[in-house]
């Protein structure tokens, strides 16, 4: 079995998710669900069918997150001691040789990546070839569209 890294955030994230799941989220498809009933015929009751299936991602969703925290290793970046190095929670500063441009992201774990937030996956490429790396390297990313090169500029623990 793998070993669930979260960052503080991402286990508040995830803690917030679940209480909404059981607090709101499952009261109200169970709601729904007693209302689409009274229609009657359940067969041909798109509205049963729908709640029926969300209620169904609400319980898997549920039954993830409850497997998921008690085992999940929590990592707060602010207290790393990493000598500048980029290992998890660290939140890194790019510049893409090709282009010029600054990207920051911040390595997480595959339960709280959000490319759009900033944060990327421990596993994706970019991350792999961060790791163990430190400020003013060069590393080369291996991506879909080709190899990539980006200079680190900074690297932090936040």
């Amino acid at each position: 079995m793998n070993r669930i890294l979260l960052t503080t955030k991402g286990a508040e994230k995830l803690r917030a998710e679940l209480k909404k799941l059981k607090s709101t989220d499952r009261p109200k498809v169970i709601e729904a669900i007693a209302e689409a009933r009274a229609h009657g015929d359940l067969s041909e009751n798109a509205e049963y069918s729908a709640a029926k299936e969300q209620q169904g991602f609400i319980e898997g969703r549920i039954r993830e997150l409850e497997a998921l925290l008690p085992s999940a290793q929590v990592i707060d970046p602010a207290s790393l001691d990493a000598q500048g190095k980029v290992v998890f929670g660290a939140t890194v500063e790019l510049k893409d040789e090709d282009s010029g441009s600054k990207v920051k992201y911040q390595v997480v774990g595959d339960q709280e990546a959000d490319l759009e937030q900033g944060q990327i996956s421990l596993g994706s490429p970019i991350a792999r070839a961060l790791i163990g790396k430190e400020e003013g390297d060069e590393v080369t990313v291996q991506t879909p569209g080709g190899e990539k090169y980006f200079e680190i500029k900074k690297v932090s623990y936040i």
